[in-house]
């Protein structure tokens, strides 16, 4: 699979994963693009708000640590397609919500299977990828969040145009039971990943899948490497593979991996929790700090999104050459600066109008979108297959508690002052450039089994 190029199958492995992607993303951000809109209809307080919209980032923690748990002994592949129907399910439930309460439960059963989805589904292409295109495939399939993520925007401003605040809501999160239908196709078209496959014992559903991606690729069937273990990253033939052996999920902290681990932890919970709280938080800045209307506030946040998919796709072309570790300095430098931009214009009373908070703001957002897909990308390859779904999952669920405690917290400080929230922001960054200059590792140009020792 290391020597097979990029081919249609691939295509139908990334086109099916990011269709699930999308509608992740799409449902994601759905409640904060709308979060006036709830708040008009159940008369909420800007604490109240942050605590719905950390209700479903608490079921992604939970849920990505529930399945994770379960992964390994599933496969990629049922994991995936059990997120799509938690997804798909309670999106139309919450349509239906009839309170406060009753939405945020909903949402946070939702959260289990958003919490699953990407991290379970980026483990699964990254294993079908050659090393020498795992990157830039694995980062330009994660092109489907910001999309998704657009989308919502776009889709938001329309209704909400269109339709009374409280339909357009109701609306948008009835959209998000695509993935029921992504589950249908997915069952159908998505193969399991073969490193699994060989990790259960399942040969002969391996070889047909390896042979399957050999003709689609138009290379001939595959011999045995006659290169050294050392060169090949293959293990000798008289030694037992580490990923054969069980999965201990402890081993996630064991000395070989426990600087990897709290690595990507901090990753996780820094990108996220400035994400995700961002995200989450700047529709409402617009309309209540700078007076737009909520459409307005929708597409200047879609404003945003758009550079985020042009950054994405320049880290994409470019991270099997630069590195997954510069694109990380970088992401976190970009950010910095609108973080800290935002905290000086805010001190001078300069960000009470929309281009200046779009610009600090937006850059700030801007870095850290960026390297969100490479974050994905990365944790699925400092693991090794027996654990690689686990430790994938288990790294996500920071990316729940950082995006529980950011709005939470950011509500609460925005009525102390919009400088607060935005100097939150850069001690947060501050902490991940940090620990990523002083502890990240190299994964580009290594294949998955020579990452994993």
């Amino acid at each position: 699979m290391d020597r097979v190029p990029v081919s249609r199958f691939h295509a139908r492995v990334v086109g099916t994963l990011g269709a699930g992607t999308f509608f992740d993303a799409f449902d994601i951000v759905s409640i904060a693009t709308v979060l006036s809109a709830i708040s008009a209809t159940y008369g909420l307080k800007p604490s109240q708000a942050g605590l719905l919209i950390s209700a479903g980032f608490l079921g992604q923690a939970v849920g990505a640590i529930g399945f994770g748990l379960v992964s390994e002994r599933l496969g990629r592949r049922r994991v995936f397609l059990a997120a799509l129907l938690v997804m798909g399910v309670f999106a139309l439930i919450s349509a239906a919500s009839w309170s406060s309460t009753s939405l945020g439960a909903l949402r946070l059963v939702q959260g289990f299977g958003l919490g699953a989805e990407v991290p379970v589904a980026s483990a699964l292409l990254g294993e079908f990828v050659s090393t020498r295109q795992r990157g830039r495939v694995t980062v330009l399939y994660k092109l489907a969040s910001p999309l998704g993520n657009l989308a919502t925007s776009l889709t938001a401003a329309a209704l909400l145009a269109s339709t009374s605040p409280a339909t357009a809501w109701r609306l948008l999160f009835a959209i998000g039971g695509a993935p029921l239908l992504i589950a249908l196709v997915a069952w159908r078209l998505l193969p399991e990943s073969p490193r699994v496959l060989i990790r259960q014992g399942r040969f002969a559903e391996a070889e047909r899948i390896v042979t399957a991606m050999e003709a689609a690729a138009g290379t001939a069937a595959s011999a045995p490497a006659e290169t050294p273990a050392a060169d090949s990253g293959a293990m000798p033939a008289s030694a037992p593979s580490a990923d054969l052996a069980s999965t201990r999920h402890g081993e996630l902290l064991s000395p070989q991996y426990r600087r990897r681990t709290v690595t990507a932890w901090v990753l996780w919970f820094t990108v996220f929790f400035t994400l995700l709280g961002g995200i989450a938080w700047m529709p409402s800045l617009y309309v209540k700090r700078v007076g737009v209307s909520p459409a307005m506030a929708s597409l200047l946040s879609g404003a945003v999104t758009l550079a985020s998919i042009a950054l994405i796709i320049v880290v994409g072309a470019t991270v099997d050459r630069v590195g997954r570790r510069r694109w990380f300095l970088t992401g976190y430098v970009i950010s910095l600066v609108g973080a800290l931009l935002a905290v000086v214009l805010a001190v001078t009373g300069n960000l009470h109008t929309w281009p200046a908070l779009l610009v600090s703001g937006g850059l700030m957002l801007l870095g850290v979108s960026g390297v969100d897909p490479l974050v994905y990308a990365y944790t699925a390859e400092i693991y090794p297959t027996r654990m690689r779904s686990w430790g994938a999952l288990s790294a996500s669920s920071w990316r729940g508690f950082a995006a529980v405690l950011a709005p939470t917290v950011i509500g609460s400080l925005v009525d102390h002052g919009i400088a607060a929230v935005f100097a939150l922001f850069a001690a947060v960054l501050l902490i991940g450039l940090v620990v990523t200059a002083g502890f990240g590792m190299e994964t580009k140009q290594a294949s998955l089994e020579e990452l994993s020792r």
